[in-house]
């Protein structure tokens, strides 16, 4: 890596919008922030508009882009989706989740997002035999990235159960390591390199038993990495929890020790009183992702409440509906305003810390997610005249991001201090919609 400028024509400094503003880099690092800059100077790169730092997608199934449009015909819920998200599962190989994933991490990228946390759990061949390589499907996921020219914290996923003790489904086979030990055994064969980082994840109480949450928990713990769980994403996951358990899944997380800073809750959608005081009392994130939770009919989780008792919040596209950071932070808010039928409840800048020092916390990137001397120089530009942002004034810029901007105004990605898109182009995938077409037609046989 070598030393680059970027002459930024506005830019977000955490609190406020900056006019003329220069970043330095080295070594993939920012090291100076440079305030009331005119002009560009000589060899300076222009960003026009308005730049971020990158925007950290905290959670996603990219295997799922591969549903887009074909569940939207008809009624149903989320267990009648979950039939057609597991047809697609099992047609995956190594190469086709590689082309894929590769597909989707460089639509990420056009979209703003330099960090994506990768809930992963199909491991093995479909019946559950392992591959030669036990992790194929996770290196076919980091290998995507890199080639997309994004980080990730690939987030690998106990899946045990088909429910509360049950044997995993023909579907399920291929996720399940059998054991919690013999899961936490096969990822710690998974490296973590310059893009990359290994965190781990529960895929949900009914999928890992009880007696074995800890050794995933303690896994993480040990390598203080990242660990994730999908938590009270559905009311009928609750009822079974308390049938069998007599207690929320929230509790249950707690008795057996998984809930804390390191750790982040997935959705945290229908919850008690108690339960939204333990996430925040234990400093246990939440990561929202509306558009997924709004396209599956999950519903509006209290993410006021969470964040009011003190559980940092992150944001995801999730099932890839909608790959789009910024229409993330606004559904949160605008559903909030649905919810209560009054408005304000975050500012546009709580809501980018949301989508961005917040959601790389989340994935174990504390270095990212700022514009400051020392963060990672990733960054992202926001164009401020296009249809939807022309208008407001510059120094609203933020506002205008949140509440106006879409993917769509997305110009220039930066990950590392190098341009991964350039004037609203991929610089490593040149075609990202024929690769997407490709890696989905591929997938349907």
């Amino acid at each position: 890596m070598t030393k680059a400028t970027y002459w930024s024509e506005h830019a977000w400094l955490g609190t406020h919008v900056e006019p003329g503003v220069l970043l330095e880099t080295n070594e993939g690092r920012i090291t100076a922030v440079r305030t009331g800059t005119d002009s560009p100077p000589p060899g300076a790169e222009i960003l026009r508009g308005l730049t971020l730092p990158g925007l950290a997608n905290a959670h996603s199934h990219a295997f799922h882009r591969a549903l887009r449009g074909t569940v939207q015909v008809g009624s149903g819920t989320f267990w009648t989706w979950r039939e057609v998200m597991y047809s697609v599962a099992d047609r995956l190989t190594p190469d086709t989740y590689h082309a894929l994933a590769r597909a989707v991490y460089a639509e990420m990228a056009l979209a703003g997002i330099t960090a994506v946390g990768e809930f992963h759990y199909v491991h093995h061949a479909p019946g559950g035999t392992p591959y030669a390589d036990p992790n194929a499907m996770g290196e076919a996921l980091l290998a995507a990235a890199a080639e997309a020219g994004i980080r990730v914290t690939l987030l690998d996923t106990a899946y045990l159960s088909s429910g509360f003790g049950q044997p995993p489904t023909a579907h399920q086979l291929r996720f399940s390591d059998g054991t919690a030990e013999a899961w936490a055994e096969r990822c710690s064969g998974l490296k973590e390199r310059e893009h990359a980082r290994i965190g781990a994840a529960i895929h949900s109480v009914r999928a890992v038993p009880a007696d074995q949450l800890a050794t995933v928990a303690r896994w993480a713990e040990e390598r203080g990495a990242p660990l994730h769980v999908h938590l009270s994403e559905q009311t009928a996951e609750n009822d079974a929890c308390r049938e069998v358990h007599g207690c929320t899944p929230t509790q249950l997380l707690a008795l057996h020790g998984v809930l804390g800073p390191r750790t982040t809750g997935v959705h945290n959608t229908h919850l008690t009183a108690e339960d939204i005081s333990l996430i925040g009392g234990s400093g246990t994130g939440t990561c929202m992702c509306p558009t997924t939770e709004r396209d599956l009919a999950d519903g509006i989780g209290p993410a006021v409440a969470l964040q009011n008792e003190g559980s940092p919040l992150s944001l995801g596209s999730d099932s890839h509906a909608v790959v789009d950071l910024l229409e993330e932070a606004r559904a949160m808010e605008l559903n909030e305003r649905l919810r209560t039928r009054t408005r304000g409840h975050w500012t546009a800048a709580a809501l980018l810390r949301a989508a961005t020092a917040d959601g790389h916390a989340a994935l174990g990137w504390h270095d990212a997610g700022v514009l400051e001397p020392g963060a990672l120089a990733d960054f992202t530009t926001i164009a401020l005249d296009s249809v939807r942002t022309a208008g407001p004034l510059p120094r609203l810029g933020a506002e205008t991001a949140v509440f106006a901007a879409s993917a769509a105004d997305v110009s220039h990605t930066v990950v590392a201090g190098r341009h991964v898109v350039r004037d609203g182009v991929h610089s490593l995938v040149p075609d990202v919609p024929g690769a997407l077409a490709d890696a989905v037609a591929a997938l349907r046989g």
